[in-house]
């Protein structure tokens, strides 16, 4: 059979010590960190849309990438060639799962109906080649934002025929999705938001983007797709303003529309930080509050304003990232997606391996130190004595009910002017600092 990267073979661990570019120095899929092997932890997925679908181009230049599988006139052809090198390549780096829209699996046809056929096509080719290689659809979505139709929105646009399409669209996606085994369906509001308020019913918006989510969780019932819905933030780009800004926002919008039992988050590192937010904080802020769902793990560039999708390699965001993950629990039916594209001056294939085993090979290095502020309780037994305070006495009663604003006005002027504490803040980044290395 053809091969689409015959310079590169099976991806293997070789130690620290490795010379090797295309090999993992970190990276062990069979090491056993607190109980389970490293697959086990991350649940490595790769998307299909930047890696495969990815050309270079920019805002200011075309494509730059220049691939095998899409040196044909046939866009049938193409989405077939180019499935099969995605499946090569994810058993060649060893990954367990992929990610897709549908429309970057397959072209769009001249009505709805034939797009439908070209993706019915083309998902039992993956049916197939997933059974043959073992390798399992983390989630599958829907583009709701390329076409031209989708140019004021899906779920939100000001027409009720947009609207319908997109509930098509949807109704299919999520169809193909539980074909292939998805452990679970995405919803990204690309253009679920605005440019202007002038011309924007905000308030409608938001009940009809509610309602077409509670059509979805219906079908998903009628259908009986077992897999796990999510939301992805992200605060704008390509609109002004997405109404899945950021995780609180999502959190308020779920409770506001009774879908927070239907839900979780799928957050994405580089759309945190364009929300102004952390990704600790988006990891945070969601498993706190029980919606942490999966990760779309990449970075951006700070000293650029858009999502620059470049692949992980800041061992403190890995850290960071992992030490949430280990002490929620870890992936349920999420698991850690490489939304992330090669720059466009990396044209070669090999790139794209030397790209996922670096991000892999940080994710391995992150969670080996997570593990360890884990075991040590090097972080949390600063938080432990920061809050003791709560554990008995006035703290317990407060968070017992126990206690009024009358009730304690009199502990107050009973107890004079509180002890204030340090925050210890250079001292646990110390602590931090000596873990990661």
């Amino acid at each position: 059979m053809r091969e689409f990267f015959p310079k590169v073979k099976k991806i293997l661990y070789k130690g620290p010590k490795s010379k090797d570019p295309l090999s993992f120095k970190h990276y062990n899929p069979d090491e056993k960190v607190l109980g389970k092997t490293m697959a086990e932890h991350f649940r490595f997925s790769v998307c299909y849309w930047h890696t495969f679908k990815g050309t270079g181009a920019d805002t200011f230049g075309g494509p730059t990438f220049i691939r095998e599988y899409n040196n044909s006139s046939d866009p049938m052809q193409v989405a077939e060639m180019t499935l099969r090198a995605a499946f090569e390549f994810y058993t060649k780096l060893g990954v367990g799962f992929w990610c897709f829209h549908d429309r970057d699996v397959a072209p769009e046809g001249r009505h709805l109906s034939q797009t439908n056929a070209n993706l019915d096509k083309i998902v039992a080719m993956a049916r197939k080649l997933q059974r043959d290689t073992g390798v399992r659809c983390l989630w599958g979505t829907a583009n709701l934002f390329s076409n031209r139709r989708y140019l004021a929105g899906a779920a939100t646009n000001p027409s009720p025929h947009v609207f319908a399409y997109a509930a098509a669209q949807v109704k299919k996606a999520m169809e193909v999705t539980k074909e292939l085994g998805g452990a679970g369906y995405v919803f990204w509001g690309g253009r679920e938001g605005y440019e202007t308020l002038l011309n924007t019913d905000m308030k409608r918006e938001l009940d009809h983007l509610g309602q077409f989510l509670h059509m979805a969780v219906d079908y998903k019932k009628k259908i009986g797709f077992r897999g796990q819905f999510y939301i992805e933030p992200k605060p704008k780009e390509p609109t002004k303003h997405q109404y899945d800004s950021d995780a609180g926002a999502c959190y308020a919008f779920l409770q506001k529309y009774d879908l927070v039992d239907d839900f979780k988050l799928n957050v994405e590192a580089n759309h945190a930080t364009l929300a102004g937010h952390t990704f600790h904080h988006e990891l945070e802020f969601a498993a706190a509050n029980g919606i942490l769902g999966s990760i779309d793990a990449n970075r951006g560039d700070l000293l650029l304003g858009w999502d620059t999708d470049q692949f992980p390699t800041d061992l403190y965001d890995t850290t960071l990232a992992m030490y949430v993950l280990l002490r929620y629990g870890g992936f349920k039916t999420g698991g850690l997606n490489f939304d992330a594209h090669v720059r466009r001056q990396s044209i070669d294939p090999e790139d794209l391996f030397h790209a996922h085993i670096g991000g892999m090979d940080a994710f391995a290095r992150g969670l080996k130190i997570a593990a360890n502020l884990v075991r040590d309780k090097a972080l949390s037994k600063f938080v432990a004595a920061r809050y003791k305070g709560w554990n008995t006495g006035l703290g317990r009663k407060i968070e017992k009910w126990q206690m009024d604003f009358k009730k304690l006005e009199k502990y107050t002027l009973a107890n004079g002017e509180p002890e204030v504490q340090s925050g210890r803040q250079e001292l646990i980044e110390n602590v931090l600092n000596e873990y990661i290395k």
